[in-house]
């Protein structure tokens, strides 16, 4: 393992941690950007797997196979991972600009019904 590789597995587990964080927060603005930090380790989590970069793919009719022809594969998967990132992105922004219209803020409130179901467990546990 390269110093490379070393680095740009601490670069993918950081970004993967402060997206998980932010996407734990109550505002929906921090929950938007800690889904942007995931999608984009996603996409370098992508193409650091593919490994080091080779001749291209496409090998011309006489030439014989090569060891260093490129996967395209973690490439193609890193474009998708791009256009579902930004589609969700999209929404999520959407959907976080109408609670601002409806409420004014961008909290998300406590579930009364939620903490009273949460609340069972605990009750029946204290009955001898």
């Amino acid at each position: 393992m390269t110093t490379l590789d070393l680095t740009m597995a601490a670069v993918v587990g950081a970004l993967f941690a402060i997206g998980f964080y932010l996407m734990l927060q109550r505002s929906l603005m921090r929950i938007v950007l800690g889904f942007l930090l995931l999608g984009h380790g996603t996409n370098l989590l992508l193409l650091v797997a593919g490994g080091p970069p080779g001749e291209p793919p496409l090998v011309p009719g006489d030439a014989g196979p090569t060891a260093d022809v490129a996967d395209p594969l973690p490439q193609a998967m890193a474009l998708t991972s791009i256009v579902i990132t930004f589609g969700l992105t999209a929404f999520l922004v959407a959907l976080a600009y109408r609670s601002w219209l409806l409420s004014g803020h961008d909290e998300v409130r406590d579930d009364v019904e939620d903490r009273r179901i949460g609340g069972f467990g605990d009750r029946e546990e204290e009955r001898p």
